[in-house]
C-alpha cells in the first residue's frame, strides 16, 4: 500500500477544506490501490458548528454507493486527523478494514478505544489502525488553521493549544 501517496490525496482534500475556511480535515477511501471515495470537512466556517459533516462521514456516504461491488474489509480509509468516535464507529459499521491517519487528535480521537468493552458489533470489528503517516504535513495545515483569527471552530481548545505548541 502506498501510504504516503494516498495520505497526500487526503491532504489535498484537507487543503480544499482549509481554502474554504473549514477545519482542515480530508479523507480518501482506497480499494485495490484506487481512490473510490473522498471527502473534506464542512460545517465549521462562519460560526457554524455542524458536527456531522466530517470528512470521513462524507467519504463513507459516498462509499456506501460502491460497497455492493467490493469487500469493504479490503478498503483503507486515509484521514488527515485521527477519527472521532462518530467517524470511528461509522468506519467499523461500514466494514472498513484499515484506518490510516496523519495527526493525532488528543482531544477527540477514538482509535485507541477499547473495543473489547463494547457490544459485539464493535468488539468483533478487527480493524487495523496505522498512525502518523505524513503527520508533519497535516500538522502544518492545522497550525495554519488555528493561527488564523478568522477561524473560530475549536479555537482555544485542547487540540488548538496542543497544535500551536508544536
Amino acid at each position: 500500500m502506498k501510504y504516503d501517496f494516498f495520505m497526500n490525496k487526503a491532504l489535498e482534500q484537507a487543503g480544499k477544506a482549509l481554502r474554504a475556511g473549514e477545519f482542515p480535515v480530508g479523507c480518501v477511501i482506497v480499494y485495490n490501490d484506487k481512490i473510490i471515495s473522498s471527502g473534506s470537512r464542512t460545517g465549521t466556517s462562519n460560526h457554524c458548528k455542524n458536527e456531522t459533516d466530517h470528512a470521513e462521514m462524507i467519504a463513507l456516504r459516498n462509499f456506501a454507493d460502491k460497497i455492493k461491488n467490493i469487500n469493504p474489509r479490503e478498503t483503507t480509509l486515509f484521514c488527515t486527523l485521527e477519527p472521532c468516535l462518530m467517524c470511528f464507529g461509522a468506519s467499523i459499521l461500514s466494514g472498513i478494514g484499515t484506518i490510516v491517519y496523519a495527526y493525532e487528535d488528543i482531544m477527540g480521537g477514538a482509535t485507541c478505544s477499547d473495543l473489547t468493552k463494547l457490544p459485539v458489533l464493535y468488539r468483533n470489528a478487527n480493524i487495523s489502525i496505522i498512525s502518523g503517516i505524513l503527520r508533519d504535513k497535516s500538522l502544518e495545515l492545522f497550525k495554519r488553521y488555528f493561527s488564523d483569527p478568522e477561524n473560530f471552530y475549536w479555537q482555544g481548545s485542547i487540540l488548538a493549544d496542543y497544535t500551536l505548541k508544536q
